[in-house]
């Protein structure tokens, strides 16, 4: 009979959702708290408010995959900087780096025959996914995919940025700035709350997390709108 393996884990969506959590938390954090801010202002006219905030969604949408692009091209660098550096160390001292596998598996509990004899078959297999594994802490469920977590943010902070627009779209003028709010806040409660269970943490805790940051940031730029206005 076939074993089957029914535990769920986490691990391999680590990377696109961190990217698309933040993406998405920030489309709508961002763009609302632009949003609220410009329509605080006395003199800003419907056209000011929605121009806005079309803007900050393209501005934002870019910024984050630039910067999600460059950051895990960063990791990414490193991670194949380390893989090079053990593969010469492979090559160069192949019997110190089975004693130093051999070191690994005798501090995770194995007596020292048994981990000699596991890093000698796991060598003969593949020594360098061996040492990149157990040594470096690299695999391929947590390698770092820059195209993938720029894609990722891109996409995520423009579909959160909507949310806040489309509340300025169906709403009046002078109720601009509440709806907003009131949407912008339901949005990123309910995204605290899916992204918490997702990554397996407790659910009111990412939510009140979410809300308390994005009521600040919100209270902050609409204090800023009332304060300097809009030029005519």
């Amino acid at each position: 009979m076939r074993t089957r393996h029914s535990e769920r884990h986490r691990l391999s969506r680590i990377g696109w959702l961190r990217a698309a959590v933040l993406g998405a938390n920030d489309g709508i954090l961002s763009t609302a708290s632009l949003v609220v801010g410009v329509a605080s202002a006395p003199q800003a006219r419907p056209s000011d408010i929605l121009v806005a905030g079309v803007a900050g969604l393209v501005a934002g949408a870019m910024s984050m995959a630039a910067g999600e692009y460059v950051s895990v091209s960063s990791q990414a660098d490193s991670e194949t900087a380390e893989r090079a550096l053990e593969s010469r160390e492979l090559r160069e001292d192949p019997k110190g780096e089975h004693k130093e596998l051999a070191e690994i598996y005798v501090q995770r509990g194995l007596d020292r025959a048994l981990a000699a004899q596991v890093a000698t078959q796991l060598m003969a297999h593949n020594a360098l996914e061996a040492h990149a594994r157990d040594e470096l802490g690299l695999s391929d469920t947590t390698a770092a995919r820059p195209l993938q977590a720029a894609i990722a943010s891109a996409i995520s902070f423009a579909s959160g940025a909507l949310l806040p627009l489309l509340a300025v779209i169906f709403s009046t003028r002078n109720l601009a700035a509440p709806v907003t709010v009131i949407v912008s806040l339901l949005g990123l409660a309910i995204l605290g709350g899916l992204s918490a269970a997702m990554a397996g943490s407790p659910v009111v805790r990412g939510v009140v997390r979410v809300l308390f940051w994005g009521a600040a940031a919100m209270a902050l730029t609409a204090a800023v709108g009332r304060m300097f206005g809009v030029a005519a």
